[in-house]
This record gives structure tokens, C-alpha cells and sequence, in this order.
């Protein structure tokens, strides 16, 4: 395993084509499982249904999602693997708890009646579906501790074949459960994810299995204290936990806005749309820090292979945007009216800038985490979300335009933002 060559933009391509592509499988998954379960009975209680149990997954989730890049920068050798994978064990175990607490009846029916005001007929369907995706937090932070891993010894392409894994066991699940008829569309869609996630794991466990060897000969490394892993994982949890809740409240504030039911029904779609370039940018962080960690070097290859990938995206967001193609992709693609469809383009042109952007704070972020400074992270995280309640807040008081589109400005505020946050962290550590 060679830390120390130095990387050229044809080996940053083959390097992040397989973690770009992996993020595109994962942004249509929702929308195939939701074709789905719009197609058994009872759809709109059943789409409502899963819509919760998948925001209770997400929130249960959140504080996993790092454990990819907390393992690209920490493990090392044989101590550091181990001692960074009990602390993913026990995290996982924690997780995992929370959501089996959330499943007790008593507790599950009061947070989806009396706090969210659910029927209790999508309430009951919802404690099913939520209770099948027990398995998933865990899962989820097991393969990406190993998926780390791999990403940071260049074998990104099985991260690939891992979700491949993933998207070919739920689809199986899916059908073969769409087939039978056996369970409401919503415990469906969520038994599914749990499969297909397990597959995954085990997937990626068995494809590193190699690299494990490898790293357990090296003794050749110090081991990673459980407070110190703590004091560096911590800011990396919250960033995602903290993000996830923007998207609740953007929906809270768009019920009290200028033409509320066209913005609560365009928002998902035009969101759907920019998180298909916007995986791109994702997928780069992890990049950044396998990378960089290697040489000092490639600092100047891989900050301006992120250029040209932010220019990319921004000139294919800003081609669908800006020309008669959001009307096909509104229209014909995503199925809205044609006033509907009219109504996303102002909306959809506002947030071309997002996956640009995701590219940047993706870069920032891969950085940061390899000096070690996760907390300016977190900050940046918390002062976007700030801003954008505070945008929200501000522009629905005076009523200025239509949800949608004050919705739209929010989101570029708060990223540009913290993008220009850890511009200055950033700045302090090429210093």
C-alpha cells in the first residue's frame, strides 16, 4: 500500500468515478422505492407512512455517516483499526438502541400523534415500517467504517460494487414482497432499505478482507484513545445531524408562505434534481482526504480537479436551469402540471449555485479533517442552518415572494455562508 505517491488528474478520475457513481445509485433510490409503493393499495397513506419512518431512520443515522471519513484519517496500522473500530461497534450498538426506543408503542405513537399530528391510521402503519428498519443504522455504520478503508487505500471501485450489492437485494426485496402482497406499501419500502443495506455491509466486509490483513500486520502505529476519537468524531456527528434538520423546518415554513401547497409540491422535486449533482460534490470529500493524506503534493492536483468539477456541475445544473430542458425534466420527467412546472423554474435557477458549492465545502471539509480540526466543521454547519431559519423567517414576515423561491435564497445564503467560514480555516492550514 503505497501512502506516498503522488496523484495525477487521470488517477483522480479512476479514483472518484466509482464514489461519484456509488451517491447517483443512491440518489434514485428513494424515488424508485416510492414508485413502488405508490403502486399498492392505499398509496398516499403508505407514501406518508414511509415518509416518517424514513425521517426517523435519517435522524437515527445521522451521527454514523462520518465514520467513512473518520476511518479514512485515523486508521493506520493494527492499533488504530482496532481501537477505532470498538469505537464504531459501540456506536453502532448506541444507534441502534436509540431506534428500538423509538419503536416502543408508547413512545412511537406520542411522538407521531401528538408531535407530528399523524392519523392514527399512517401512525400505525409508520411503528411497522420503522420497526423493520431496526437494522439499519447499524449496518450502515458498519459498512462505511469499512468503506473507509477502502476509499483510503484506492479501492474505491468495490465501494461501487458494494452498492450495486445493495440496490440489486433491495430491488429483489421490493419486488418480490410488491409480488405478494403481504405487507403495507410503507413496511415494503423500509424492510427493503434494511435488506439491501445488510447485503451491502456484508458486501464490503468480504471485499476488504485483503486489505484487513494488511493492515494488521502493520504494528507500525500508535493507538487512538477512546477521548481522543471522541474529541474527533464528535464535530463530524454533528454536522450531519445538525444539517438533516433544515429540511423539516424548510417544510414547516413553507405551510405559512405565499402560494404554499405550489411550493410544498415543487421543493421535493426541484430538490430531488439538484441532489443528482450534488452527489457529485459529496462524493469528493473522502477524496480529498485519501488523497491528500498520501502527499503534500497532490494538494494542488486535487484542489483544482475539484475546480473543474464544480464548474460541471455548475454548467450542467445551469443548462437544465436556464434552458427549455426544465420543462422536460419538470414536465415529462417528473410528471407536474405545466403550471407546476413554470412555477420550479425560478426556484430551480436560484439554487443552480448548490452543487457547485457542495463541491467547495466537500473540499473544505476533506481538508479540515486531515489536519485533525473537525470543529470548524460543525460551526460552519450550525451557522448555515442559522442563517437560513433566520433568512426564512425574515423574508415570510415581509411576505416577499412565493415559498419556493424564499426557500431557494435561504439555502444559497447559508451555504455561501459557511463556505466562506472555512475559507479561512482552510487559509490557516496551508500556512
Amino acid at each position: 500500500m503505497d501512502n506516498t505517491q503522488k496523484i495525477t488528474y487521470k488517477g483522480i478520475l479512476k479514483f472518484w468515478l466509482p464514489l461519484a457513481s456509488t451517491w447517483l445509485m443512491m440518489a434514485f433510490e428513494g424515488p424508485y422505492l416510492a414508485a413502488i409503493i405508490a403502486r399498492l393499495p392505499q398509496e398516499k397513506f403508505n407514501l406518508a407512512a414511509y415518509g416518517v419512518s424514513f425521517a426517523f431512520g435519517l435522524v437515527v443515522e445521522a451521527p454514523i455517516i462520518m465514520l467513512m471519513s473518520a476511518s479514512v484519517a485515523l486508521v493506520k496500522g493494527v492499533n488504530s483499526y482496532y481501537d477505532l473500530r470498538r469505537f464504531a461497534l459501540w456506536l453502532n450498538i448506541a444507534l441502534t438502541s436509540v431506534i428500538l426506543i423509538i419503536c416502543i408503542p408508547d413512545i412511537f405513537y406520542f411522538l407521531a400523534i401528538n408531535m407530528l399530528g399523524l392519523k392514527y391510521e399512517i401512525a400505525k402503519t409508520a411503528h411497522l415500517a420503522t420497526l423493520l428498519l431496526t437494522p439499519w443504522p447499524g449496518s450502515i455504520g458498519y459498512r462505511r467504517f469499512y468503506q473507509g478503508i477502502l476509499i483510503k487505500y484506492g479501492k474505491t471501485k468495490y465501494v461501487a460494487f458494494g452498492t450495486i450489492f445493495r440496490l440489486t437485494f433491495m430491488s429483489i426485496s421490493a419486488f418480490t414482497m410488491y409480488s405478494l402482497k403481504i405487507l403495507p406499501g410503507a413496511a415494503v419500502g423500509t424492510l427493503s432499505l434494511s435488506i439491501g443495506v445488510m447485503a451491502e455491509a456484508i458486501a464490503v466486509r468480504m471485499m476488504s478482507k485483503n486489505l484487513i490483513k494488511e493492515i494488521k500486520a502493520n504494528d507500525n502505529d500508535s493507538n487512538l484513545p477512546f477521548l481522543y476519537i471522541l474529541k474527533f468524531y464528535i464535530p463530524l456527528a454533528l454536522t450531519p445531524l445538525i444539517g438533516l434538520g433544515v429540511y423539516p423546518a424548510v417544510t414547516f415554513f413553507m405551510g405559512k408562505s405565499i402560494n404554499a401547497i405550489e411550493s410544498l409540491a415543487v421543493l421535493p422535486v426541484i430538490n430531488s434534481l439538484v441532489f443528482i449533482f450534488r452527489s457529485l460534490g459529496l462524493s469528493y470529500q473522502e477524496v480529498v482526504i485519501a488523497l491528500i493524506s498520501r502527499s503534500k503534493e497532490n494538494y494542488v492536483t486535487v484542489r483544482n480537479f475539484a475546480a473543474i468539477l464544480g464548474l460541471f456541475c455548475l454548467f450542467m445544473m445551469g443548462l437544465i436551469a436556464f434552458t427549455p430542458l426544465s420543462h422536460i425534466w419538470f414536465s415529462k420527467i417528473s410528471g407536474l402540471s405545466r403550471d407546476l412546472a413554470d412555477f420550479a423554474v425560478l426556484p430551480t435557477s436560484i439554487m443552480t449555485i448548490l452543487p457547485a458549492s457542495t463541491v467547495l465545502i466537500s473540499f473544505q471539509r476533506g481538508i479540515l479533517v486531515n489536519h485533525k480540526l473537525t470543529n470548524p466543521i460543525t460551526y460552519a454547519t450550525a451557522l448555515e442552518v442559522g442563517l437560513i431559519l433566520i433568512s426564512l423567517t425574515l423574508m415570510l414576515t415581509n411576505s416577499l415572494f412565493p415559498g419556493a423561491v424564499i426557500a431557494a435564497i435561504s439555502l444559497v445564503i447559508g451555504r455561501i455562508s459557511s463556505t466562506l467560514f472555512l475559507f479561512f480555516y482552510v487559509r490557516k492550514c496551508k500556512k
